[in-house]
């Protein structure tokens, strides 16, 4: 059994997400000790747990401390995935987004075509909004060889939740293909969407747009934010949420395919106009830094690029704890290498294949 000690590098719950998953991969018993104990609240939180008693359904896993507030978990797999179709509830508004992120990695290598419905928050703070899942996480993994795209049926929104989204996979041709991306190369135009829910009558997603576009003009960027209210749009988005919401998802993809993103979740006392000021402002941020991956996706990239079949090589804006926690996990389960030079990270996969 690998034993994995969940309190190194930054000790957030991605180290467990990602355990569990390698663990699947592999087909190997994994022991996390020390789950987030440097967290206020140490131990599983929901969240956490949800991915746990996924892979224990769909894998017949033996599991043992797996419950709200554990610290120490083990997991052991004793059969690959042999579903095509998938269900999972959050059963609250915690976040589909990161759920989808974390067993992706798992429904990519399935032999077969695979489709997972989730319920759940989709736009949230601390998550990537299903926009940018759909966006920008999409299109890096369709470099790497990767067929995996998601759908918005119905947003849910902090704090009630009750969004729709499924992720459709089919089977690899091979094993994964490593990422180049080592010059940002040059970027023309921003795309972007604001949407809200029941909040038309105050202009919500015109007032994220038109503010993001502001601070966008003052760059030499061409800029195109479509607007979207779930409640008129049912082309866009099938189902009105269950109550009210907004979220903004700007991206942009250059002539050397390197992909940036940025977005943000409405929240109470968050105004219309900071959000698009201050999704527009983190993007640029990052397209300065010469990157040529966005912060978020710099880390997301991490378990694809350690399963691949040779060495990825991405520009990252700057290194994060949430990073240096999946380099660490990546090398120690799964004897994925990697360096950094400057900013430019370095990762050798091991060419899995199941």
């Amino acid at each position: 059994m690998i034993e994995i000690d969940g309190s190194q590098k930054s000790g957030s719950g991605t180290i467990v997400r990602d355990a569990i998953t390698y663990a699947v991969l592999l087909g190997q018993g994994v022991r996390i000790t020390h789950i987030r104990a440097q967290r206020e609240k140490p131990g599983l939180r929901p969240q956490h747990l949800g991915v746990v008693q996924a892979y224990a359904r769909w894998t017949g896993a033996n599991v043992r401390g797996a419950e709200i507030g554990s610290e120490e978990i083990e997991f052991v797999p004793k059969r690959p995935l042999k579903d095509y179709f998938l269900e999972w509830d959050i059963g609250t508004s915690g976040s589909a987004t990161l759920f989808s992120l974390a067993v992706l990695p798992v429904l990519q290598f399935a032999r077969f075509p695979t489709k997972l419905d989730v319920k759940g928050g989709l736009f949230q703070d601390h998550a990537p909004t299903a926009l940018y899942l759909q966006h920008v996480l999409s299109y890096a993994l369709r470099q790497m060889g990767a067929t995996a795209s998601f759908e918005i049926h119905r947003p849910g929104f902090i704090p009630t939740g009750n969004g729709e989204f499924s992720v459709s996979t089919q089977p690899l041709q091979g094993p994964l293909k490593p990422l180049q991306l080592l010059e940002q190369g040059q970027i023309s135009a921003v795309n972007g969407i604001a949407l809200s829910s029941h909040l038309k009558e105050r202009n919500v997603s015109d007032r994220m747009a038109g503010e993001a576009m502001k601070v966008l003009r003052a760059t030499s960027l061409q800029s195109s934010i479509t607007v979207a209210y779930d409640e008129t749009d049912m082309p866009l988005y099938y189902k009105p949420a269950p109550q009210p919401g907004a979220a903004l998802c700007l991206w942009v993809y250059s002539s050397t395919k390197a992909t940036l993103g940025a977005d943000m979740a409405g929240a109470p006392r968050r105004s219309s106009e900071w959000i698009g000021r201050n999704t527009a402002r983190q993007l640029l941020q990052d397209i300065q830094s010469g990157a040529t991956v966005d912060r978020h996706l710099a880390d997301m990239l991490i378990p694809f690029a350690a399963l691949a079949d040779g060495e990825s090589l991405y520009r990252i804006p700057q290194m994060t704890g949430h990073i240096e926690a999946r380099l660490w996990l990546m090398e120690t389960m799964l004897g994925a290498s990697w360096e950094l030079e400057g900013t430019l990270l370095r990762i050798g996969g091991i060419g899995f294949r199941p």
